[in-house]
């Protein structure tokens, strides 16, 4: 929900945790909070509702999933805390279980998104666009967790380069090598067409 943000930042830690099989030790979906903390069941309700409102569909609650997977919500809800990651795998299965008659994937992964844009928040914003429709999309099952959580390990890594190191754009529409890092923080790479670019080190990242 757009006027949903977690007031628990400060309970944010990092231990262990993986999407789908594990993530490294520096994963971001390592931290560890209460994430949920402000999403009862209700509010998840009225923001399915919203969604339908908005795309023109019925409202509704599936008779074959609602009930458990309300009160597997709840159940979660109530506990103090669990990984990113355990908490994206569970908001995708919430919506492989459709509770909700329509628009399952846009309700789950709205609040995907709005966790990590809150979370990803010290990302440039180039950086965080990307991060947050990578978990949305891996919410809605578009994307695998290994998948997902490559991206974001990339995204996060420190954007520090050296003449000589392969780099590619953040949607990886090109790749390169850095030729040289200016006085003013920018680097000079050569793409792999042969073109040279003046840009942000925040807007590539190392290319593995």
């Amino acid at each position: 929900m757009d006027d949903e943000t977690p007031h628990r930042s400060s309970e944010v830690c990092h231990t262990g945790g993986s999407v789908e099989g594990g993530a490294g030790s520096e994963s971001p979906l390592q931290a560890r909070a209460a994430f949920l903390a402000n999403w009862d069941w209700e509010s998840v309700v009225s923001h399915n509702r919203g969604v339908c409102e908005r795309g023109s569909a019925q409202h509704g609650k599936n008779p074959e999933s609602h009930e458990r997977i309300a009160r597997d919500w709840q159940e979660r809800f109530q506990v103090e805390t669990f990984t990113l990651a355990e908490t994206l795998d569970f908001l995708r299965a919430c919506h492989r279980a459709a509770p909700f008659l329509f628009f399952n994937g846009n309700t789950f992964a709205d609040i995907g998104r709005t966790l990590s844009d809150y979370l990803f928040s010290e990302l440039p914003t180039s950086r965080r666009r990307i991060a947050t429709s990578a978990v949305a999309h891996h919410i809605a099952g578009v994307l695998d967790g290994k998948s997902m959580e490559h991206i974001l390990e990339s995204l996060f890594r420190a954007a520090e380069f050296s003449p000589g190191d392969k780099v590619r754009t953040l949607k990886g529409s090109l790749r390169g090598v850095i030729v040289k890092i200016l006085d003013d923080g920018r680097v000079k790479w050569r793409a792999e067409t042969g073109t040279e670019f003046l840009g942000l080190p925040e807007n590539l990242v190392p290319d593995d």
